[in-house]
């Protein structure tokens, strides 16, 4: 692209009188930018190191969609999605090219989506040179040769340095993440925190993609040495990522996807794993990337004179990332793509710890379970939470559904009935009693109930109804202890055990009330029993 198109690629948006614009930089040379302008070290092993404190997690409260005409009748309105005007959204917009005036900018042209038919163009423009390589690392760059008929159909500007007036802008605080579906721009400022870009990219596909009959998902996705296809549901911190990088399986994406008449797609060309006390044992794959070059290391500690990765080290936060190119993960596919699922894992981190390890699920409980969205809030994900949180995100994702979630959920029940999907309940959570008490599910028992579900172990042994929540627990599973796989003979005290699933079993039912209206009898009815 030549300078003048450069130059007129970003006047489209306002942007004017920049300094230096480093236009699809590739890894070396954004490392070389990042450390020049010391926005981030290398470590011990080639990876790049950088810390956004004081936000270290998601800022929840402080994103907001437009209120257009375009879309204000299809928005999902309310805590989640909360609404600005357009003239507020207009006044931070010039603002921010005011703020840019003079500034260096880094812009990678990139796509979200890796199938041609449903991918979307978009032109990421950041302030730093080591938050454009998360932009590259996470999404899909367009090749050279195509690079001169990019056209962005949606912009990101992205400037941490600049933060807004809750007075002047009408933001909750100086951190904003604004989002225009008229305009196709989304404005991030006030925080350096990288998963703000990926997550706001997510949140608009949610809203293009069921319009074009494809269901969008909070997922990772996996394939088998037979071609079938697993995905996982699950918020951030429940084991979307870690289950998915399974050596004996190929991976297809770590956390966002489409199931399309085709089969699924990921929406990124990298993955984004929480690296907190990562053992190079039990996450072998994801464990190699936090010494690669490539990878950007989110808040994580690093030693001071020799540069030595510490990931047991919370000094920062829990939330310490790893964002690394899927090509990382040896054997992932290199397509994105892959044919229609055959199991479907929902991942709960039950704080409670009275949910089953896995349970099969009818028909009917997973329409119930995708809605209510079960897990506990870990510590570090968004700010300000500490300690494990019984939360419910609905459809896994509530953060990120600008529309209803009886759209998503109307698509995942057409999906499961065409293509006879079996879903499955997996808690990756506590064992033995709640958070404090008991202890947290081994890894080692996640993987053989997932490797007996998928290789049909599970398909002929006898369930066992846990009497609370009607789920179908396996009377055995190969790997995993009988004590472990029905959760009231892990707990000491069974009367405690009961009274704990009786108070988690009235969190889902006040949960799903605002729902009733929208579901099915038999929906209805696959909930908790009192």
């Amino acid at each position: 692209m030549t300078s003048a198109a450069h130059s007129r690629g970003l006047e489209t948006v306002g942007l004017k009188g920049l300094g230096t614009v480093h236009w699809n930089l590739a890894a070396p040379a954004l490392y070389e930018e990042a450390v020049r302008r010391r926005e981030a070290l290398i470590a011990d092993g080639g990876a790049l190191v950088a810390n956004t404190a004081p936000h270290t997690g998601r800022s929840p409260g402080d994103k907001f969609l437009v209120r257009e005409a375009s879309s204000d009748k299809d928005i999902w309105w309310g805590r989640v999605n909360r609404a600005i005007e357009p003239a507020q959204f207009d006044l931070l917009l010039e603002d921010m090219r005011a703020y840019y005036r003079g500034r260096d900018a880094f812009v990678q042209d990139v796509h979200a989506g890796a199938d041609p038919r449903h991918r979307l163009p978009v032109r990421v423009v950041t302030e730093q040179a080591w938050q454009s390589l998360f932009a590259r690392n996470m999404f899909l760059p367009v090749p050279a040769r195509d690079i001169d008929a990019f056209e962005p159909q949606f912009t990101v500007l992205q400037a941490p340095g600049m933060k807004a007036s809750p007075d002047r802008h009408g933001t909750n605080s100086e951190v904003f993440i604004l989002l225009s579906f008229e305009k196709r721009m989304v404005l991030i400022g006030g925080t350096r925190y990288a998963g703000e870009i990926k997550k706001s990219v997510f949140t608009v596909l949610n809203y293009m993609l069921p319009a074009q009959g494809v269901f969008p998902m909070h997922c990772s996705a996996n394939v088998g040495a037979d071609g079938d296809v697993a995905l996982f549901f699950g918020l951030s911190g429940t084991g979307k990522t870690t289950l998915s990088a399974d050596p004996r399986r190929r991976l297809v994406g770590d956390d966002e996807h489409g199931w399309s008449d085709r089969g699924v797609f990921n929406f990124e060309g990298g993955c984004y794993a929480k690296v907190i006390r990562l053992s190079a044992e039990a996450e072998p794959q994801i464990y190699a990337t936090t010494r690669r070059f490539g990878t950007i290391l989110e808040n994580v500690v690093i030693d001071p004179v020799t540069r030595a990765v510490d990931l047991e080290d919370v000094a920062i936060t829990e939330n310490t990332r790893a964002s690394y190119p899927i090509a990382s993960i040896d054997g992932s596919i290199a397509t994105g793509t892959a044919g229609h699922p055959s199991h479907v894992f929902f991942l709960a981190c039950d704080a409670f710890g009275v949910l089953p390890p896995i349970s099969k699920l009818t028909p009917a409980q997973a329409m119930y379970h995708f809605l209510a969205g079960y897990t506990a809030k870990v510590a570090g994900t968004e700010r300000g939470v500490k300690d494990p949180a019984a939360t419910f995100s609905t459809c896994f994702g509530a953060p990120f559904l600008p529309r209803p979630p009886s759209v998503y959920a109307k698509m995942l029940g057409e999906k499961l009935r065409k293509h006879k999907a079996q879903c499955w309940l997996v808690n990756t959570g506590w064992t033995g009693g709640p958070y404090g008490v008991g202890s947290r599910m081994k890894i080692a028992h996640t993987r053989a109930t997932l490797e007996a579900a998928l290789t049909g172990a599970l398909d002929d042994v006898p369930t066992e109804p846990d009497p609370i929540f009607g789920l179908h627990i396996p009377a055995a599973c190969p790997g995993v202890p009988k004590g472990v796989l029905n959760p009231s003979e892990a707990w000491s005290d069974r009367e405690a055990h009961r009274r704990q699933a009786l108070k988690l079993a009235n969190l889902f039912r006040d949960a799903f009330k605002e729902f009733e209206k929208d579901v099915s009898d038999d929906v209805r009815a696959a909930g908790p029993k009192s």
